[in-house]
């Protein structure tokens, strides 16, 4: 996906549809870094819906978002999965650049995912997940909140093969990386499972190599692919 302008600016509004037909595999991603600047008077937003067919898969790997000074931006996904479908979501979340050093400058960030698994003409809920950070309420970066990290990456997974064993594999594998990790999993619906896997540190990089390391331990499992390598740098 290419950002028609340089930034997300106020009162921008992104709307983007993606289906994944029965079948077919899909692997999306942004051109580059997605900048949110100085939003006065209304905030920038992006909505996306997805929808997954049978047996269709979908890798959805933005490069991080950025938030600069004063910025204010909220996001919107909406997914609908069939039960033979597979979805795998990396999102990495960083403070934009400012004058002072300070990491938490921006108004807020909302980004809310709301996943769904449609069989038989039966949709029930199986995952809302939602980030809201507002740094103008109070200092963000303590506890409960931010941790004394500023960058935040996100892994949602959500798949028939997804259970306990995997989501402790995946928490193992991200051990040896200077973050702290969670990860919880959802309810099943229909036969089918997410796991949603929060991680926050200090880098953009850092959190690349983990979510990097979760996602190829997918790919190869799942599907027989090497790890993913985008060759934008």
């Amino acid at each position: 996906m290419v950002n028609p302008g340089g930034a997300y600016l106020g009162a921008d509004l992104y709307v983007v549809d993606v289906e994944v037909e029965a079948g077919a595999s899909l692997l999306l991603t942004t051109q580059s870094a997605t900048k949110i600047y100085k939003t006065p008077g209304s905030f920038a937003e992006q909505r996306m819906a997805v929808r997954l067919g049978e047996h269709a898969q979908l890798e959805l790997a933005p490069d991080q978002l950025i938030a600069y000074r004063d910025a204010s931006y909220r996001q919107d996904t909406r997914i609908t999965v069939h039960p033979t479908s597979s979805l795998v979501i990396s999102e990495v979340i960083t403070p934009g650049w400012s004058p002072d050093g300070a990491s938490f400058t921006y108004e807020e960030l909302r980004l809310r995912n709301e996943v769904r698994v449609e069989s038989g003409g039966d949709e029930a809920l199986l995952a809302l997940d939602n980030v809201l950070v507002r740094p103008p309420l109070g200092d963000v970066s303590g506890l409960g909140l931010m941790e004394g990290f500023s960058h935040m990456g996100s892994l949602i997974v959500v798949d028939a093969r997804v259970d306990q064993a995997l989501a402790d594999e995946l928490h193992s594998a991200t051990a040896d990386y200077d973050a702290y990790t969670g990860l919880s999993l959802t309810r099943t619906v229909h036969g089918t499972t997410g796991l949603v896997l929060r991680s926050l540190s200090n880098t953009t990089e850092e959190l690349n190599r983990l979510l990097a390391a979760c996602t190829g331990l997918l790919r190869e499992r799942w599907h027989g692919r090497a790890p993913l390598n985008l060759r934008k740098y």
